[in-house]
């Protein structure tokens, strides 16, 4: 009987992952859908012709039709992008204008320093605002230290609230300008690297260490909490093993959206910076009007972000499974 029980249990654990599975597939599949439609929506309104950007200002009207005849761009709107999806489901992110490229090398080329300078700042928010939120909500419990919890209130709504490009522009100014301890631009070194991470990584840093302080507060009232103090408890036993799962699950539902936000964060900064990631390379690309390599990185760019979210959403299946059902069991 205590068998046919557990199998039961564990088919319906396997159902329930099915469905979850399955769903959050969907929701990723829908999102991409959109981001085509937008990625090619969106270029139609950057003013300006691309094929005179291609041809120069010197370039007569023959020359210039016949450009936009060789880039596909006389057709009628829906047949280029009939043209951009089919392309799509082939694997092909298209040709830059400009350069005649493969817009998927151009990506992959510029991928890795995105990711070389998103994945520091990634571990700099977790290794920052998960220990920093904790350690003020239980200092500042009930009540307790009232200074330090305005204070960190302050701090971190201020410091959240500045826009990453004049974060970096002051990271600048003051540590390669004034102090001239650090570069202020390109990826020549390691040291180039350090300014530019500091400046995606303060914002969702202050943001989610707001969020962890109030979840670790939420979870220090609760029965099981007051229970561990009473039985006297090792504090470090008490917050790491009791509070801390509980409080990870409320937070890695915004941590998913923060990783949008710095992945967002992270192509700003690399204009500032000069870094050679895809947000410079968009923003060369806007100036260009090379369609083509606009809205692939964009494309990508979300793609990524949709696949992140993804992550999480499995994260937290396996550290609440209530929510494999999407709803929360009292």
């Amino acid at each position: 009987m205590t068998e046919t029980v557990a199998a039961q249990t564990r088919q319906s654990a396997a159902v329930s992952w099915l469905r979850f599975v399955a769903r959050r597939l969907a929701g990723v599949a829908a999102v991409l859908m959109v981001l085509v439609v937008l990625t090619f929506g969106m270029i139609q309104l950057i003013p300006g012709d691309p094929a005179r950007a291609v041809a120069g200002q010197d370039a007569s009207p023959a020359q210039i039709a016949e450009i936009r005849r060789q880039l596909g761009l006389d057709q009628s709107l829906f047949a280029r992008f009939g043209d951009y999806v089919s392309g799509l489901l082939h694997g092909n992110l298209g040709t830059s204008f400009q350069t005649g490229e493969q817009v998927s090398q151009i990506v992959a080329d510029r991928l890795v320093f995105t990711v070389e300078l998103a994945l520091p700042a990634v571990l700099i928010v977790l290794l920052v605002a998960v220990p920093l939120g904790m350690v003020v909500a239980i200092a500042t419990h009930n009540g307790r230290r009232r200074p330090l919890d305005n204070g960190f209130t302050v701090a971190t709504s201020v410091a959240g609230a500045i826009p990453e490009y004049i974060v970096g522009t002051a990271l600048v100014l003051v540590f390669a300008v004034l102090l001239g301890l650090l570069p202020a631009a390109g990826a020549a070194s390691g040291a180039a690297l350090i300014l530019p991470v500091l400046a995606v990584a303060l914002g969702p840093s202050c943001t989610l260490a707001r969020i962890v302080r109030r979840e670790t507060t939420a979870v220090l009232g609760t029965d099981y909490s007051r229970t561990a103090r009473g039985r006297r408890l090792p504090p470090l036993r008490r917050y790491a093993r009791h509070a801390l799962p509980n409080l990870l699950t409320s937070t890695l539902t915004i941590g998913g959206l923060l990783l949008a936000h710095l992945l967002g964060g992270t192509v700003v900064v690399e204009t500032v910076f000069a870094w050679p990631g895809l947000g410079s390379k968009v923003v060369e690309a806007i100036a260009q009007r090379d369609y083509p390599v606009i809205q692939g990185i964009v494309l990508v760019l979300g793609a990524i972000a949709a696949v992140l979210n993804l992550f999480v959403d499995v994260a937290l299946g396996f550290l609440d499974p209530r929510t494999l059902t999407g709803k929360a069991q009292s």
